[in-house]
């Protein structure tokens, strides 16, 4: 009975951690799964988009962090060809 009701209580709080826009450093870790102390060295060297409303505690915006995870995305291999392709075939006009 009790591994039940410990069972339904996490996944409650999974569904509740889902709509929580705003994170703190240790959700965002758990969110990310990078380390707290990853966490604040890219706070530190403004690497990650953060808040700090009060000056002492840092936040994060759930879909700014969603933004900055997906930047630097790289291109699948059709991409590559087609962008080789399309140098190789602007190059040829040029000799």
């Amino acid at each position: 009975m009790n591994n039940l009701i410990l069972e339904k209580l996490t996944i409650i709080e999974e569904l509740l951690f889902e709509k929580k826009k705003v994170l703190n450093p240790v959700e965002l870790s758990k969110y990310t799964g990078y380390s707290k102390s990853t966490i604040y060295k890219m706070v530190q060297n403004n690497i990650i988009p953060y808040s700090k409303p009060n000056g002492k505690h840092l936040f994060f915006d759930r879909e700014k962090i969603d933004e900055w995870l997906l930047t630097n995305t790289s291109k699948d291999s059709s991409q590559l060809k087609k962008e080789a392709r399309d140098f190789v075939n602007r190059n040829r006009k040029y000799n």
